[in-house]
């Protein structure tokens, strides 16, 4: 797993040599940027997606507290560097992963990047899993994954879904559509404790939303929304089932 990160450090000289073991004992840090204060450590932060700041304490014009205070609202971890102790309680009130003391064990750098590579790698499991497309705790919604995140749409929004290869369409009585990477059958299932009917090999739909049947060898359903959709013959029984 490859983590961002920049190297927050007044020092030339410990730059340097932070680097060069991270280069040579962490290869998963990939090291965006560094900085020798706090204003050149915010342009940093603010251009750049980060998983880890290395941050040293004191350092002109602030210290790393102040720069953390600035940042607001922090979605990276942070390993102190710093060669005096007495800041500890401190980091860890400003929630830091680790504290590394000066001058740096190797042992204690790659025990700090572990450290904080499981803590990424158990947050990306966890969205993984809220991000599939699915049903969750919430009763009768579903997530939607999008680039930026998830969207969580109401079950009882959505008027039907309809296959596109490998994608589904899904179609709101807010008159949008969500296309979304997973199959119609993905869907069936997922939406299998709300009251959705697969009534073709293209089409599931919300059965509270059908307003009327037309008969026909499989016959038709008209939507709420006036959207006209064909039944198919093998899966007509499935659909009055729900009309009995």
């Amino acid at each position: 797993m490859k983590l961002n990160s920049i190297i927050v450090e007044d020092e030339e000289t410990s730059r340097d040599i932070l680097k060069n073991y991270l280069k040579k004992y962490c290869p998963s840090i990939s090291v965006l940027g560094e900085a020798a204060n706090v204003e050149e450590a915010l342009v940093l932060i603010r251009n750049n997606d980060l998983d880890l700041v290395f941050l040293d304490v004191e350092m002109p014009y602030g210290n790393a507290f102040d720069l953390l205070d600035k940042v607001g609202d922090i979605n990276f971890e942070t390993v102190f560097v710093t060669a005096y102790n007495h800041y500890a309680i401190d980091a860890l009130n400003a929630h830091a992963s680790y504290y590394l003391m000066k001058p740096i064990s190797i042992d204690e750098l790659i025990k700090a990047v572990d450290y904080v590579t499981e803590i990424k790698m158990k947050e990306e499991a966890l969205q993984d899993q809220v991000l599939i497309p699915k049903t969750n705790g919430v009763d009768g919604k579903i997530t939607i994954p999008q680039l930026d995140g998830f969207e969580v749409i109401n079950m009882s929004d959505i008027l039907y879904c309809k296959a596109d290869d490998n994608y589904t369409e899904i179609y709101l009585n807010t008159n949008k559509k969500k296309l979304v990477s997973k199959t119609l059958k993905y869907f069936e299932e997922a939406l299998s404790s709300a009251s959705f009917a697969r009534i073709h090999k293209s089409y599931l739909v919300n059965v509270n939303e059908v307003v009327k049947y037309v008969k026909g060898k499989g016959g038709s359903v008209i939507l709420s929304n006036g959207k006209e959709v064909m039944v198919s013959a093998s899966k007509k029984s499935n659909l009055l089932s729900y009309f009995k």
